[in-house]
């Protein structure tokens, strides 16, 4: 019984992770994530304990025929291509990188089924026939699966790489890590049985990284004391918040209807929208910065005043840099930083605070651009009525190519209804 002391080691330490995740789902009150990763805790210890019968009928001690060994054997190599890619299937959920057209969805499931396809004839070779079945060609043929694999995977998240946030960085680096030793050292060690190893490790990582529900709820405390920070903020000028509310939404529409469409592919991955829209409340917390006498000033600003008022943009910047050098996603700093400090650049380069024109102009704070205007102009101020609908929109399309992105103007503009719908969902009144 020694020769499956690792795979119950492995098993013991699976069977831990999966009772803390189901009890920290429950002590959070939290749903079970469509991700895959019950999936992969589920497929990872029903491999482990093949992994482990097999050690145990292949030993000294048992008079176990070939036959029922190489079964189990087979068994188990179908579990692990399981895994492996199932693995590969939680990869593209957390990064958003599902392909979308059908043909190469059925490309990335080939692989797999072929592999399954070939074990189950080995099997049934064993089972109704006296043909002796070669067992390194099923081990093969899942070496070569997995390197497929690896080689799909490395192909699929190069190009967005640095837009994927750090802790599913970290999950893709394990299991491309891991996935890859392991599969070089079973080629060359046959007689090293550490396949269990490397699926407990790539599992921990995972959870570690990306599944803990723990680290989750924080991440949702974070979100909503940005929110609140944010809405704290806008009340100073006698806003009632619906301004965070309007822009953040107008963001993710944009956002979406882009990557919908295809535009700006390589950056606007799911990561990035998510910290898009968590930078986007933070985009004027500069304004803590400027003086009452000028935020709620009932008429036109002066060129001092103005000047006082410009600098909120190179203020928020700063803040935001020296709130958040600490927290660990370098991301999201990054992108709240680059939203505060340069969403009042404009496309032709006459903005502020630096004139960036173009792109020069970061990504995510052009798309703030069109929504705090659209939003700033379709509201009422304390020096102004709102402007109606139709002329909110003209003043967006005719600043197609000036002040805007003429790719992110044209999207907002065609989005009218969507647009309209959360203008009166969240109106002020």
């Amino acid at each position: 019984m020694t020769d499956c002391l690792l795979q119950v080691g492995c098993l013991v330490i699976l069977l831990y992770i999966t009772m803390i995740y189901y009890r920290d789902l429950k002590k959070y009150k939290r749903k079970l994530q469509e991700s895959f990763f019950d999936e992969l805790l589920a497929i990872g210890v029903v491999t482990i304990i093949f992994d482990g019968v097999h050690a145990v009928l292949t030993s000294k001690e048992l008079m176990v025929s070939p036959e029922i060994c190489d079964i189990f054997h087979m068994i188990y190599l179908i579990c692990f291509d399981g895994v492996i890619f199932v693995m590969f299937l939680y990869m593209l959920h957390i990064t958003d990188s599902f392909p979308k057209s059908p043909a190469f969805t059925i490309i990335i499931f080939i692989p797999f089924a072929v592999n399954v396809l070939l074990v189950v004839v080995n099997i049934l070779t064993v089972l109704l026939s006296d043909i002796e079945t070669n067992m390194m060609i099923s081990v093969y043929n899942c070496f070569v699966m997995a390197g497929l694999y690896i080689a799909f995977a490395i192909g699929t998240f190069v190009r967005s790489w640095r837009h994927i946030e750090i802790n599913k960085r970290t999950s893709v680096f394990t299991f491309l890590f891991v996935l890859t030793l392991v599969t070089v050292i079973q080629i060359f060690l046959t007689d090293m049985t550490i396949s269990s190893i490397g699926v407990t490790v790539i599992i921990i990582g995972i959870y570690m990284n990306q599944e803990d529900p723990a680290l989750r709820e924080i991440s949702r405390y974070h979100d909503e004391m940005i929110m609140g920070f944010a809405n704290l903020i806008e009340n100073r000028d006698d806003n009632t918040g619906g301004h965070v509310k309007r822009t953040s939404m107008y963001v993710k529409l944009i956002a979406e209807e882009m990557s919908s469409k295809g535009l700006y592919s390589s950056v606007l991955t799911k990561d990035y929208i998510d910290n898009l829209l968590k930078a986007a409340p933070m985009h004027d917390i500069g304004k803590i910065s400027v003086p009452d006498a000028i935020l709620q000033k009932p008429g036109s600003l002066d060129d001092d005043e103005y000047l006082k008022m410009k600098l909120h943009a190179i203020k928020g910047g700063q803040i935001i840099q020296e709130a958040y050098k600490n927290l660990g996603n370098d991301n999201f700093q990054q992108m709240a930083y680059e939203v505060a400090r340069f969403h009042h650049e404009k496309w032709n380069g006459k903005g502020y605070p630096e004139g960036l024109s173009g792109e020069e102009i970061p990504l995510c704070a052009r798309i703030m651009a069109v929504a705090d205007v659209f939003d700033a102009v379709s509201e009422k101020r304390c020096y102004r009525d709102a402007m109606p609908m139709d002329e909110c929109f003209d003043i967006i399309a005719k600043g197609s190519g000036q002040m805007f992105d003429p790719v992110i103007a044209d999207t907002f503009v065609a989005m009218r209804e969507k647009v309209e719908k959360v203008h009166a969902e969240f109106a002020d009144t």
